[in-house]
């Protein structure tokens, strides 16, 4: 495992979140827009950035938003290189910390159903299918599984 710090984004990490998303086939891609509105909403009470650093450059990020008791991650990207290293799991274990502290009681996420390894991910986790939604993504059209953690 590669040694790995996680810790809340900051403005001056979405450039590194853009590069990461856009490099990635698998992520959910986002206009800049909505990187922009990210930038503009961190450190807000409903929204959380992760960034995950090795040798002091980003090698992943997590993006999730909640409202009450009900989080969501919304976006998960791993660096290529950094893929099957521990750094998706650091991410999450740090989010559902995050979650747990602030009393969250689930938290759900889509993904791709030929994700095999974030499902993988997920279900280490304890995450369950809890349903589908049908052509989800796009390039390629794709299902989403809605998976959901309980009991945090």
């Amino acid at each position: 495992m590669v040694k790995i710090t996680v810790r809340k984004a900051a403005a001056d990490d979405i450039q590194h979140i853009v590069a990461l998303e856009r490099g990635s086939a698998t992520s959910a891609h986002w206009a800049q827009a909505d990187y922009e509105r990210l930038a503009a909403e961190l450190g807000t009470d409903r929204r959380v950035a992760l960034v995950a650093e090795s040798a002091s450059a980003v090698v992943g990020f997590m993006v999730g938003q909640y409202v009450g008791a009900e989080w969501e991650i919304q976006n998960v990207v791993v660096a290529e290189a950094g893929k099957r290293k521990g750094i998706g799991s650091t991410m999450l274990q740090e989010f559902i910390a995050l979650a747990r502290g602030e009393s969250a009681e689930s938290i759900f996420l889509e993904v791709r159903q030929s994700n095999i390894a974030a499902c993988a991910l997920y279900a280490k986790f304890r995450f369950e299918e809890s349903g589908r939604r049908k052509a989800y993504y796009s390039n390629p059209d794709e299902d989403a599984l809605v998976l959901k953690l309980e009991s945090l």
